[in-house]
């Protein structure tokens, strides 16, 4: 699976980016799909994940209700709406996918494949 994220940018504290990522392969709608982000000087942080089916989402606590996952296995698709942004959310933004076993994966060392990443960022 190749992926290809897209959809960063500047905006002000309080708006709205949406995230996209393309993926190529055969078994994009077999695989589960995360955001994971890393701001400068620190370590990469899971953001968001999304079964294969897209029957099953996880959120980060510091994104949980601004954030949404979502899917489109007909367009092998994942996006990642992000509202009421805040500086704190200045990152990196990389999609990953993961073969693993399990309903859903959260933990970046069960991704398989990643994104080059799109960058994210906040003004106050």
């Amino acid at each position: 699976v190749q992926l290809q994220a897209s959809g960063g940018g500047l905006v002000q504290a309080g708006g709205s980016l949406r995230l996209s990522c393309a993926a190529s392969g055969r078994t994009f709608s077999s695989v589960h799909m995360g955001w994971f982000r890393q701001a400068p000087g620190k370590e990469r942080e899971f953001v968001a994940a999304i079964s294969w089916s897209g029957y099953r989402t996880s959120y980060a606590d510091s994104v949980r209700g601004r954030f949404t996952i979502s899917r489109d296995n007909a367009k092998n698709t994942v996006s990642l709406q992000m509202n009421s942004l805040k500086p704190e959310d200045t990152a990196v933004y990389f999609c990953a996918a993961s073969s693993s076993a399990g309903p859903i994966v959260v933990a970046d060392r069960q991704y398989n494949y990643w994104g080059q990443g799109t960058q994210v960022t906040v003004s106050s």
